[in-house]
């Protein structure tokens, strides 16, 4: 059901460092603003560890420098909201933006911070073998190959810091890079010398990866000769490739709404204005040299400045009065109340005093009481899961816990928390402490099972939810540093809570390797349906999820 909130002055599509420098911007000029964002505040850079070439900043890494970014648009009243943005009406005066629970942003202007997601080559074997040997994240998926022979494609900057990266795990790495030389600055590529475990072959490309059920071997052509050659581990073992060829715009949304150019991206005046009145673009989805935090929040302040203009002069016009700041309003309550968690970390222990703040603010509009109950034994996880829950149930009385020490010794079952509400579980558990980006999911998790969320799924979607009529088992493997893992995590848990037929799990690999053998995991997220029947690897969403369990039925 569609449910419209008050008027906003702007809207801004994206929560990266375009996205956040714009709600500064507009926040401090006192105009009422809002930013959605799908995944994680901070956007790409957040998976970037070490930053060392933004200005005023000698060293931070990504999550910590776009947090403060954050919190800065906060204090002047910019308002946050997990959301999927799932369609953008721009022509009339006031526009829309619709996300899939069936919110509708109402507004005088947009600020488009759409971002850019990670390019795929389309060479052989490539989606055949893509979490099990082929992956996009250094961060997310390195640890899967210590010890490992892999080949870097690539001869840009993320190439290059994502190569130094790896060398924390590999054995040996191999860039692959198709032109005759680097095409980042010498003083980035430069500091490959300091790392012999990396060798560069240039004008090379990968053409094909192959094996049996993880990458074993890849053919590489020398574009200088025309020769293919065949590379394998030297051990005879696996082999892993990551791809680091810059990225696609995402602006499959708008693609027939506004200009862009013929690679997809938008196409911007110097004041960051777009061929539609009230609508302006920045960061990485823009046409540009340079895509770095510094041109990106630069493009947002500068799209902020001149959308300024545009707002007041429409206002007048029709007659709104002034812009109005203020608190979160009713109507959109439900899709901001967790914003002031999402992006936070866990750290001195589990919880830290800004944390357990945020919580109590949090916790105290859970319209029902929500209980966690740890499964445990005797072992280190057990003494973690309990150490986490006492933290937890001791912010507010909405947030109880349960403790059941005898389970384990009758069942085959491992230490878990299983999340509560009033009649019962909902189907959400935890097979380890949800520290670092799964933290998020788990306040989400209470949220919902609060009666808080009922409204973050749609009508329709709930309807087909609860027309599944198999039980299934829903499966994430995660690692606590990827930020796209918490996004599947999220949607299993969504669907767990329309359905008793479904259980949606969340496991952290590092504490759980036999999956890695078992399932050939190779990167992460990673989806298990039914214990192996459908194993799925990349972000999924609550729509694609349920329909691949519409044509399991």
């Amino acid at each position: 059901m569609e449910k419209k909130t008050d008027l906003y002055d702007a809207v801004i599509v994206g929560g990266g460092p375009a996205g956040l420098s714009a709600a500064i911007y507009l926040g401090r000029a006192k105009y009422r603003v809002i930013v959605l964002e799908k995944e994680r505040f901070g956007g790409q850079i957040t998976i970037t560890s070490d930053i060392v070439n933004y200005p005023g900043v000698q060293h931070a890494s990504g999550s910590a420098l776009t947090e403060n970014m954050r919190l800065q648009a906060q204090s002047f009243g910019a308002e946050f909201a997990i959301a999927n943005v799932s369609g953008i009406e721009m022509e009339n005066d006031v526009k829309q933006v619709t996300t899939t629970d069936g919110t509708v942003y109402q507004t005088l202007g947009m600020v488009l911070a759409l971002g850019a997601n990670p390019r795929h080559l389309g060479f052989r074997g490539e989606a055949e073998f893509k979490g099990r040997g082929v992956a996009y994240c250094a961060t997310c998926d390195g640890e899967f190959f210590t010890g490992k022979e892999v080949l870097v494609v690539g001869g840009g900057y993320a190439a290059v810091q994502e190569s130094i990266f790896l060398t924390k795990y590999v054995k040996k790495l191999t860039m692959l890079v198709i032109t005759e030389n680097f095409t980042c600055a010498r003083g980035v590529y430069e500091q490959l010398n300091n790392y012999p475990q990396i060798a560069v072959q240039f004008e090379t490309e990968l053409i094909e990866a192959g094996g049996n059920k993880t990458v074993e071997y890849a053919k590489i052509r020398d574009n200088k000769t025309g020769t293919v050659r065949e590379y394998r581990a030297q051990d005879g073992g696996n082999i892993g490739i990551f791809v680091f060829v810059g990225y696609a715009p995402a602006t499959d949304m708008i693609q027939d709404k506004i200009v862009l150019n013929e690679q997809g991206y938008v196409v911007t005046d110097q004041n960051q204005r777009t061929n539609v009145e009230g609508v302006y673009a920045a960061g990485d989805v823009c046409i540009k040299n340079l895509r770095q935090v510094v041109t990106a929040v630069s493009d947002g302040a500068i799209a902020a400045t001149s959308l300024e203009k545009y707002i007041s002069e429409t206002r007048e016009r029709l007659k709104l009065g002034t812009p109005e700041q203020g608190v979160a309003q009713d109507a959109k309550a439900s899709a901001s109340d967790t914003a002031a968690v999402i992006g936070t970390t866990a750290q001195d222990g589990f919880l830290s005093k800004e944390m357990r703040g945020q919580l109590l603010d949090v916790f105290g509009k859970f319209p029902n009481t929500v209980t966690i109950k740890a499964v445990i034994g005797q072992d280190i996880v057990s003494a973690e899961l309990e150490s986490f829950v006492n933290e937890i149930v001791g912010i507010h009385e909405k947030v109880k816990s349960e403790i059941d020490d005898t389970t384990l010794q009758t069942g085959d079952t491992k230490p878990h928390l299983d999340i509560r509400n009033e009649q019962g579980s909902v189907g959400i558990r935890y097979y380890s402490v949800p520290g670092g980006h799964e933290f998020n999911s788990f306040v989400v998790a209470l949220y919902n099972a609060s009666g808080a969320g009922t409204k973050s799924v749609s009508e329709n979607m709930q309807r087909r939810i609860r027309e599944l009529k198999k039980k299934h088992l829903l499966q994430v493997m995660a690692t606590l540093n990827c930020t796209n893992c918490p996004e599947v995590v999220m949607a299993t848990q969504k669907i767990a809570m329309f359905s008793k037929m479904i259980d949606a799990e969340m496991y952290d690999l590092s504490k759980f390797p036999e999956f890695k053998e078992k399932y050939s995991i190779m990167a992460v997220p990673c989806l298990v349906i039914d214990e192996g029947k459908e194993v799925l690897f990349g972000k999924k969403g609550v729509e694609e999820i349920v329909g691949i369990l519409e044509k399991m039925h």
